[in-house]
């Protein structure tokens, strides 16, 4: 099996184990405020990956690399997360489909500037057709209207398209597992003490479900599914792996049927089909990268 096979069912597994996390985060809520579940988890998160770390002795990361690690941070642990909470208390989770529909093809274009590759026109156009389709589906299935939180909702597209180019260029020198675990003690400065302030708005009297989520939140959607994710953009490309994560909005909504009992369309299913065809061909599509 080539690297970049290895590298392409590795970022499906991280797809997968993010699949979850929107369906966990809507059962989430209804207990604990959107900004701590974005913050919160990332201090449990760290509070894993520190141990594992110093048990592994791995070395300090270089002046270098800890600069490339404040993108991973700003990205995937504060600019997503933080983004995406605030948009989604005011637009309506299928807005949420339309943020994923357009990070593939962001972090397409982020791959250019942190690790230098050169995606061919033929990718281009089946990328831009794949994330195409997802936003076709998305507004047809939510609404075409415009909301106030659309800015919001960029933002934290780009935020997350730029943390995953700099982690899987990084997770080529220090590990996939080791990029997201440095980043988050690297956060933990910021992240601690806001989770604390966070914590006194708790109420004492949260279900067991909820932390459940949360825990999965914190140990699966932020630390294990990045594992996987950093370490297959390393192998397979950033801009190819990427592309993998078209199929996340269906995966989120085939969990969505199975945890919270809502209803999996046939149209969801044609153009799941759809987009994976888009990510076939995008597979086979040429991406210069820089050795």
């Amino acid at each position: 099996m080539s690297n970049e096979t290895k590298g392409l069912w590795l970022g499906l597994l991280g797809v997968a184990i993010f699949a979850l996390t929107l369906p966990f985060t809507r059962l989430a809520v209804r207990e604990f405020d959107p900004l701590f579940l974005s913050i919160g988890r990332t201090v449990l998160a760290a509070a894993v990956a520190g141990p594992m770390l110093l048990l592994s002795r791995q070395p300090w990361p270089s002046p270098g690399d800890v600069k490339r690690l404040l993108f991973v941070v700003g990205g995937v642990i504060f600019g997503f997360p933080v983004f995406s909470a605030l948009a989604m208390r005011s637009a309506p989770a299928s807005h949420a489909a339309v943020v994923l529909a357009a990070l593939p093809l962001a972090t397409a274009l982020m791959s250019t500037i942190f690790a230098h590759e050169r995606p061919s026109p033929a990718f281009w156009f089946w990328s831009v057709l794949g994330s195409g389709t997802v936003i076709v589906f998305a507004l047809w299935d939510g609404g075409a209207e415009l909301h106030a939180a659309d800015g919001l909702l960029v933002l934290a597209v780009f935020a997350a398209a730029m943390g995953y180019a700099a982690g899987g260029q990084l997770s080529k020198t220090l590990g996939g597992w080791q990029v997201i675990c440095w980043a988050l003690l690297l956060a933990l400065p910021l992240t601690l003490p806001i989770t604390y302030y966070l914590t006194r708005q708790l109420t004492g009297h949260e279900s067991l479900s909820g932390w459940l989520c949360y825990a999965y939140l914190g140990l699966m959607s932020q630390l294990v599914g990045f594992f996987a994710w950093n370490k297959g953009l390393a192998l397979g490309g950033i801009a190819k792996v990427g592309q993998v994560q078209l199929l996340q909005t269906f995966m989120s909504l085939a969990a969505a049927a199975l945890i919270l009992g809502e209803t999996l369309s046939l149209r969801a299913m044609l153009f799941a089909v759809a987009v994976a065809i888009c990510v076939w061909f995008g597979r086979k599509s040429a991406v210069r990268r820089r050795q």
